[in-house]
Order: structure tokens, then C-alpha cells, then sequence
């Protein structure tokens, strides 16, 4: 599918680079003295001229959200979630939701969506479930951990697996760091944390879910297997993530074991830490003409931009930004990052 969009792409004129990073922005003042954009910089010096540039950057491009920053455009905080993957058998979750046609060819991997809403006003919910798949190391800087899921087209691993998570303000961003950028130094505490905790080597920390529950530290797996690489090391998650969040998953999950029994298995697999659900910034546009609200010519689109939470809806934001551009286009030609 992305060979077919690229080679339509080509078709109509567009080109692709690949292997080349933008490092900034080229702005100017019109003769009102507005903010314009102009084109990009990349990391080779090269200038790429242009009076549209679309911004659809993913939620980890933090080097960028700091030189956006840095360059005036205007950045705010965002909420967004953080946690631990949950593992189960796939086995445990199929007989939940399908009772005695479990395991029918037919059905495949079950799936599930959980929300809890504390007594504090904080939600807990499941987040990029992924059926018979596999947890999976995500970090994109050194000396930090952090997680992520994802299934094959199989989907027939022994776990199934989901991110847990708890939902967090811009409020609660104060103790690590003031501005725009504050969750993004949230983020990092607690990945380096988790890097410390599962022992350095990039191995992640873990603990079983009745041991989490009870407040203990885990010393030995049971009968779920993580299936982090490269490694779990076995430790008490209560020091991984703020106490709050802590204390919301662990009212969670016996109350999502009302809805799926044997959630609260404890045997399950709790593997740290889940940061990058979405973005911790939002790239502030117009709602009319979807551009930046103080750089003309700028469009933020999708996930890493603020717009959007998941792969369908970075999508139909990014169609939106395309006839948002094509309406304001008389005849200069337009860069997507």
C-alpha cells in the first residue's frame, strides 16, 4: 500500500526523500510584519523553497518540537497518558469474550476496549490492544525504556497484550520542567527511570499483577512469559510511574476484571513504562484555514501535531490539511515533512 502511494505520489509530480532530516524552518516577516513560512532547512544545509509546508511529525519528534519552539512558533502543552503494557494469555482473553465458541477458526484473536473512571476525576484505560501479539521496545533516545505493542497479521502469539493507562494534565507536568515542553521532560524522567529499574541494559522493568496489586515486589515469573525484548527484569512497579498513576491502575484493574474475568490474573505481566500514547505537545492551528496561528503558510497535521490519536484519525486529519492546502495553493508548490 505505501509503495503504490509513493509511486502515485511520483505520478503526479511529487518527489520523496528519504534519510534526510529537517533542522529548521525558514521564516519571514511579510511587509505587514506577519510571520510567513518560506520553506525548510535540512540537516545537509540544502533549503527546500516553498510558501506551504505541512507539519505531520510523529509524537516522538522531540528534537523538532524544540526547534519549533525555539523558532516562535506557537506550542502548547497537551494531556495525554502514560502506564504499563498488560500482558495475558491470548488463550484467557478468546474464552472471556467469546465464552464457548473460543478458539473458533473463524473468530481469530479477541480484542477489548476498558475504561475506568476513579473517584478522583482520573480515567484508566486500555490503549492500542493488540491481539496475539508482542510487546515491543520503543525508545528513540539513549539511557531510557520505553514500550509500545503491536500484533502481526497472524495474531496468533501466545499473549495478548494492551497499554494501560492512566491520563495526565498539563498540571501535573510542574515538577520536571515549566512551558510548552514540560511533558516532554515528564516523558523523560520516567523513561530514564524505567531504564534504571530494568538494570540498564535496556531490558524493561516488570512485576506480576497480583504482586502489583498487593504491593509487593515480584521475584519470579509465573506461567505468562513476557515477550519484551530484549529482556523483563523482575522488580516493584510502584516506583515506576507517579504515585497517582500508580493508584488509578491499581483501582482499575480489579474492576476491569468485572468485565473480562481473569483480568486480574495474577500471574498477568505488567511491563514499564507506556509514555508515547500521544502527543505531549499540540502545534496550535486556526480552526478555519488550518494554519499555525501565528506562522502563515505552516500547517500542523495528525498525531505528533495534537490533532489526532491513532492511525485512522491522523489520516482523515491529514485529508483534511490536503484540501486545506489545495484551497489555499495558487500555483507555488508544497512540501510535506
Amino acid at each position: 500500500m505505501v509503495e503504490n502511494l509513493r509511486a502515485n505520489i511520483e505520478a503526479l509530480g511529487g518527489e520523496i526523500r528519504f534519510g534526510q532530516r529537517v533542522d529548521d524552518l525558514l521564516i519571514e516577516a511579510d511587509a505587514q510584519g506577519a510571520r510567513r513560512v518560506r520553506g525548510v532547512r535540512l540537516a545537509s544545509g540544502e533549503e527546500l523553497r516553498s510558501d506551504h509546508v505541512v507539519l505531520a511529525l510523529g509524537h516522538s519528534a522531540r528534537d523538532t518540537f524544540e526547534m519549533l519552539h525555539a523558532r516562535g512558533v506557537y506550542v502548547e502543552a497537551k494531556p495525554f497518558s502514560i502506564g504499563f503494557r498488560i500482558e495475558h494469555p491470548q488463550s484467557l482473553i478468546d474464552q472471556a469474550r467469546f465464552g464457548p465458541q473460543a478458539g473458533h477458526p473463524i473468530l481469530g484473536a479477541a480484542d477489548y476496549k476498558l475504561v475506568h473512571h476513579g473517584k478522583d476525576g482520573r480515567s484508566v484505560y486500555s490503549f492500542c490492544m493488540c491481539p496475539g501479539g508482542t510487546v515491543v521496545a520503543a525508545t528513540s533516545e539513549p539511557g531510557r525504556v520505553v514500550t509500545n505493542g503491536m500484533s502481526q497479521y497472524s495474531r496468533n502469539e501466545r499473549n495478548a497484550n494492551a497499554a494501560l493507562v492512566c491520563d495526565i494534565r498539563p498540571a501535573d507536568y510542574a515538577p520536571y520542567g515549566e512551558g510548552p515542553l514540560a511533558g516532554i521532560a515528564l516523558q523523560r524522567h520516567w523513561e530514564a527511570n524505567a531504564f534504571r529499574m530494568g538494570g540498564g541494559d535496556y531490558s524493561a522493568p516488570g512485576q506480576r499483577v497480583g504482586d502489583f496489586l498487593a504491593g509487593r515486589p515480584t521475584r519470579a515469573f509465573g506461567d505468562v512469559q513476557p515477550s519484551y525484548q530484549p529482556g523483563v527484569q523482575l522488580t516493584d512497579l510502584s516506583t515506576a510511574l507517579p504515585d497517582y498513576a500508580v493508584a488509578a491502575i491499581r483501582a482499575a484493574i480489579p474492576t476491569f476484571d468485572r468485565q473480562i474475568r481473569g483480568y486480574a490474573l495474577p500471574d498477568a505481566m505488567l511491563t514499564g513504562v507506556e509514555t508515547r500514547t500521544s502527543s505531549p505537545v499540540r502545534i496550535r492551528r486556526n480552526d478555519d484555514d488550518l494554519q499555525s496561528l501565528n506562522t502563515h503558510g505552516l500547517y500542523p497535521a495528525g498525531e505528533g501535531a495534537g490533532y489526532a490519536g491513532g492511525i485512522l484519525s491522523a489520516a482523515v486529519d491529514g485529508i483534511r490539511v490536503a484540501e486545506a492546502v489545495a484551497l489555499a495553493i495558487t500555483g507555488e508548490r508544497a512540501i510535506s515533512l
